[in-house]
């Protein structure tokens, strides 16, 4: 049985779409099940993971908690299931439609610093809007406690429910 989670994700932090994904994957996923990896950062050594620095840029790469090492679209798959969003890249793995995906990204992931520089714009306002978000519901928890819509927050747990 292969064990999954934590993943640990390789990824280029000097890429913006790569940076700008990861960043998305991080918010979303809290629970220790993914971990990330910057491969551009300073000191970074490919070949602690047995392979190198060329091979990692390339195209995204994955180690499984039970160490066996994944790259591509599989990576993509499993980081958005541990993220939630496992619905949205699940056609990317149905057989007759997974050698096109799996084409598709190899030829991104060859070209993505062109597609970064073509897509900074809209990258710049995507990651202004997230700023945005984190700073309203900053303001939103000023002075330590935050304030949550009870239809976001759902039923309230009554035996912990305090009472005066």
């Amino acid at each position: 049985m292969t064990t999954t989670y934590p993943l640990t994700l390789f990824y280029d932090a000097q890429c913006p779409v790569c940076a700008l994904e990861m960043d998305h994957l991080r918010q979303r996923c809290t629970d220790g099940s993914l971990r990330f990896v910057d491969i551009s950062a300073p000191g970074f050594d490919a070949s602690r993971v047995g392979l190198t620095h060329a091979a990692l840029d390339a195209e995204i790469h994955a180690i499984r908690a039970d160490g066996s090492m994944l790259k591509g679209v599989e990576v993509l798959r499993l980081a958005y299931a541990a993220a939630g969003l496992g619905w949205v890249l699940r056609p990317t793995g149905w057989a007759p439609l997974r050698p096109a995906f799996d084409w598709g990204y190899r030829v991104f992931a060859r070209h993505r610093r062109r597609i970064s520089a073509a897509a900074a714009p809209l990258i710049d306002a995507i990651r202004a809007r997230r700023a945005r978000r984190m700073a309203d519901a900053m303001r939103a928890c000023a002075g330590g406690a935050c304030s949550v819509d009870d239809a976001a927050r759902g039923p309230v747990d009554e035996p912990h429910r305090r009472t005066s």
